[in-house]
């Protein structure tokens, strides 16, 4: 049994509830709503033991195979609202927000990197050439894609 593999992609259909259960307490505990993991247990519905025996070991399978990272450098004017209205604008695109690093604004621009998780189908020129438009962006490129 020592060539067995150490993972599986199994569906959630045939495996018992329990395994699900433990990945919603997981979830309640890292989203606040519930204080400990006793209280996230008794929310999804399974016993402390159960939750103690399987939280290191289910995990949620997260299908990303359709997204990628892009990384956009933006200079904005430092102007109250601009960076809101940028980022606003990147939700209206469908873009997810993993980081937004701003640095202290000089001469009245800020520069700021942004890495967003996109769909495959968006490229790059499409983002900046949204961005560009937002009142308040003085300059934006494309600086990584993955």
């Amino acid at each position: 049994m020592s060539d067995a593999p150490k993972y599986l992609l199994v569906d959630m259909k045939v495996l018992p509830d329990v395994f699900y259960k433990v990945i919603l307490a997981k979830k309640l505990i890292a989203q606040g709503k519930a204080k400990s993991s006793s209280e996230a247990a008794k929310m999804a519905g399974i016993s402390r033991s159960a939750f103690y025996k399987y939280k290191d070991s289910v995990y949620q399978y997260e299908n990303k195979s359709s997204q990628r990272i892009a990384t956009l450098y933006v200079t904005l004017e430092d102007e109250p609202g601009v960076l809101s209205s940028v980022l606003a604008e990147l939700y209206q695109i469908g873009a997810n927000i993993v980081t937004v690093n701003q640095n202290i604004p000089v001469d009245g621009v800020a520069p700021v990197s942004i890495s967003c998780r996109v769909n495959q189908e968006k490229h790059d020129d499409e983002l900046v050439e949204a961005l560009i438009q937002v009142n308040g962006v003085v300059d934006a490129r494309s600086i990584a894609a993955q």
